[in-house]
């Protein structure tokens, strides 16, 4: 069987920056597996791309360019909000949390969650950075595709994968 659409896929990877020769960045060899449903838009769309039809045992090495991965880094996503807007409730909290190099989760007025990592603080002000982390960054994976199997009804109707390395309901 080959990975595409509606699979589980399951593979372990070495993800470096920039090149094969790059800085570790994570790795799953020798733990938990990455696993994962192909085509549902829970990975990067040309790390999924780069997977198309692999099967077991195969193995692959690509490079992603950062504006295919992450995306440029945005200097306009660099932003200073008031402290009282992050609801930290005390300043013992804020002097714990709001340390130069955190990451802070956050959620917009729509709900999303998404992180910022905070660069500067102030008496008044916090400077967040909003760019993800690894943007900017071209990525360079070293892929071993260790099972594929067909989605079941019920993760395809959840949109994630259920059971080992998956969600637990």
């Amino acid at each position: 069987m080959v990975i595409d659409e509606n699979k589980v896929v399951t593979l372990h990877y070495k993800l470096q920056r920039d090149n094969e020769n790059g800085e570790l960045v994570e790795e799953t060899f020798g733990s938990k597996p990455l696993v994962f449903l192909y085509g549902t838009g829970q990975m990067l769309p040309e790390f999924e791309k780069q997977l198309a039809a692999k099967a077991v045992g195969e193995e692959v090495a690509f490079g992603l360019k950062s504006t295919d991965a992450y995306g440029e880094y945005n200097p306009e996503a660099v932003v200073s909000v008031p402290k009282a807007a992050l609801g930290i409730e005390s300043e013992a909290d804020a002097e714990k949390i709001l340390v130069v190099g955190n990451t802070l989760p956050l959620r917009d007025q729509q709900g999303r969650n998404f992180t910022g990592i905070v660069k500067e603080v102030d008496p008044q002000n916090v400077t967040l950075d909003l760019n993800h982390p690894m943007a900017g960054v071209d990525l360079y994976f070293s892929v071993k595709v260790e099972d594929v199997r067909p989605a079941t009804e019920s993760e395809l109707e959840h949109g994630h994968v259920h059971g080992p390395g998956g969600h637990q309901h």
